[in-house]
């Protein structure tokens, strides 16, 4: 798995280097989120969750049924929406309660 960064949402906040746990993150010269190598990336979700503009999406893998969607997440309050893209252009919203987390 991998991550994608969409250079005109990212506005340069840099949570995302923060939370990179493999420091793959770096700024280019306009102060903007890129990966060099996204085949290194973890897949471990950090800087998709820290990125408060929805910049940096997650590649779900052919191997979880993803096919080249992507996904995105928002947080709204007490609720966090992970927003899946389909390649055809189909999106759908999964909205959790992360204190229902460990309800079942």
């Amino acid at each position: 798995m991998s991550i994608k960064i969409d250079k005109d949402k990212c506005i340069g906040c840099r949570q995302c280097l923060e939370a990179c746990p493999g420091n793959l993150i770096k700024m280019d010269d306009n102060k903007k989120a890129f990966i060099k190598y996204p085949k290194d990336c973890w897949g471990c979700t950090s800087c998709v969750k820290e990125c408060k503009s929805q910049a940096i999406s997650l590649y779900l893998g052919a191997d979880i049924g993803g096919r080249g969607s992507t996904l995105t997440v928002k947080e709204d309050g007490e609720l966090v929406h992970w927003k899946v893209e389909k390649p055809d252009g189909e999106t759908y919203v999964i909205d959790l309660n992360p204190k229902d987390s460990n309800k079942y």
